[in-house]
């Protein structure tokens, strides 16, 4: 066994499962979702909307299809999020994205989470509630619908 578990330190939130401090259930529907899960939703947008910018711009090589494959990706999340709560990617793998302060979640912070998520080290690095930087930035937590 290796890691910080091993070291003995506490890698999980007082209260034993992750979300607890937010009122989230230790499993099931409401929540936390784990990383893979939220990583395969997230490859399931990004691929969707490859596709999508394919049906405009047929060059495979183009940097116009890969700008447009991003902008179909941040139209996504920037205005599903903050309408329905989930991308279409979340939606099949039954994820849902709330707000920790229980408001719903406005677009200017929709937009900054795309933002961040579009570096991809804030959602690599997550806090022991298993948010990543960009969800803990905007006050957001992905939970298991």
């Amino acid at each position: 066994m290796s890691g910080l578990g091993a070291a003995g330190v506490e890698i999980r939130p007082a209260g034993g499962h992750r979300g607890h401090r937010f009122g989230l259930p230790a499993d099931g529907p409401g929540s936390v979702a784990s990383f893979g899960r939220r990583s395969a939703a997230f490859a399931i947008d990004a691929l969707a909307s490859g596709f999508i910018a394919g049906l405009f711009i047929r060059d495979p090589e183009s940097a116009a299809r890969g700008l447009l494959g991003v902008a179909v990706l941040g139209a996504v999340y920037v205005l599903l999020v903050p309408l329905v709560g989930q991308t279409p990617g979340m939606r099949l793998l039954r994820l849902r994205l709330v707000s920790t302060s229980q408001g719903p979640l406005s677009l200017p912070r929709a937009l900054l989470r795309f933002a961040l998520l579009g570096l991809l080290l804030p959602a690599l690095v997550s806090d022991p509630d298993g948010r990543g930087l960009h969800d803990k930035a905007v006050g957001s937590v992905v939970v298991r619908a």
